[in-house]
């Protein structure tokens, strides 16, 4: 069967208010969610869609350098070309990870169409459900309080609680978490490499002893010997995320030992790329679990529908939709008892009029 051939890629920015200001890290901040819709469309009229989430602070993209990418560097590269060879032909632009991995996702959407598949089917999910986590940013302590009741109340049952800013805050925040909800609400952090070299084995060793199960990125990136050391101490495990952008990166992470569990964002690396890793890791004995970086409904159902993959665990990030005011689908997704169904991600299909009110006018 010849493949189709990529007949026409869009872009529209879309932004989405949000239920309050994610805060994370020593000084990033998220208020509105400002992303981009890519559509692509096959010469047999199969059509995908996948979000690009604009993270200036972490990959350097905005909304408007990914529409720029795609129309001037990407599209040209793919329009006539076979959908199959898609992430292939975009590896001679380097980073700009969201545009290459939104056009990837929509491309394997589209495929999935193209032959008669589910999503589901084309990416080798087997599971019917997906455990899910939220991430509950640094605030005014009664504010972030207040938020992870909200949620609770949502169905969510594992946070990921932010740290890095203020220790002695951090860990006063976790009792409180602890307090409120017991045993019914299971906990780990996010320090987003803000941990020092000296004290991380002692902080690490503290989260261990309050009961969380685990600590993403606790020391800067570039301090590779000293987070593979730290790894080595076994005081909690580690997950890599900012220290795994791509394969490229995760082919280092694991010759150095760095990490216990692998945060693959499809975003980042689209459908191509993340089911690569996800084999690396798996082989190496790693464990896995899925970020959306804060996509709102169709990133969000994108992802998990990755995450339903039979190697992948560990509670995933798909919950940041409960953050949203609006939304650009024509439904919203639900948890139950902190798991997320597969069949109502497979469901969620854009809303034109939802979109159109949504668009940012330029």
């Amino acid at each position: 069967m010849i493949a189709p051939k990529i007949a026409a890629i869009e872009t529209i920015e879309f932004s989405l208010p949000m239920l309050g200001e994610l805060r994370w890290g020593s000084q990033s901040s998220l208020a509105v969610a400002r992303h981009v819709l890519v559509t692509v469309a096959l010469s047999d009229g199969s059509c995908g869609v996948a979000e690009a989430p604009p993270r200036p602070t972490i990959y350097g993209e905005t909304a408007a350098t990914i529409i720029a990418i795609i129309r001037d560097e990407l599209a040209p590269r793919l329009l006539g070309q076979p959908a199959t060879t898609a992430w292939e032909r975009m590896a001679a632009i380097r980073n700009n990870h969201t545009a290459k991995g939104a056009i990837d996702m929509a491309v394997h959407d589209a495929l999935a169409q193209s032959t008669g598949q589910s999503l589901a089917e084309r990416l080798g999910a087997t599971r019917d459900r997906v455990r899910v986590s939220y991430i509950l940013g640094i605030g005014a302590r009664d504010e972030v309080l207040a938020e992870a009741e909200r949620v609770v109340a949502q169905g969510v049952r594992v946070l990921k609680v932010k740290v890095g800013r203020d220790w002695d805050e951090d860990i006063a925040r976790i009792r409180d978490l602890q307090a409120m909800f017991g045993a019914t609400v299971e906990l780990y952090a996010d320090a987003n490499e803000t941990m020092l070299a000296e004290n991380a084995a002692h902080r690490l060793a503290a989260l261990r002893e309050l009961g969380l199960h685990y600590c993403e990125e606790p020391l800067p990136v570039e301090q590779i010997r000293a987070r593979a050391t730290l790894r080595a101490y076994g005081a909690l495990p580690i997950i890599a995320d900012d220290s795994a952008f791509t394969l490229r990166d995760l082919h280092r992470e694991l010759e150095m030992d760095t990490f216990d569990i692998l945060n693959i964002k499809t975003p980042r690396t689209g459908f191509t790329e993340s089911l690569a890793m996800a084999t690396h890791a798996s082989a190496a004995g790693k464990g896995i679990m899925v970020g959306s970086q804060a996509g709102s409904t169709i990133g969000t159902a994108r992802a998990a529908i990755f995450a339903a993959r039979p190697e992948i665990a560990h509670p995933s990030e798909l919950s940041f939709f409960l953050k949203l005011r609006e939304e650009i689908t024509e439904r919203r997704l639900t948890l139950v008892d902190g798991w997320l169904d597969v069949r109502d991600a497979l469901m969620v299909r854009i809303d034109p009029a939802q979109l159109r009110a949504m668009t940012v006018q330029t």
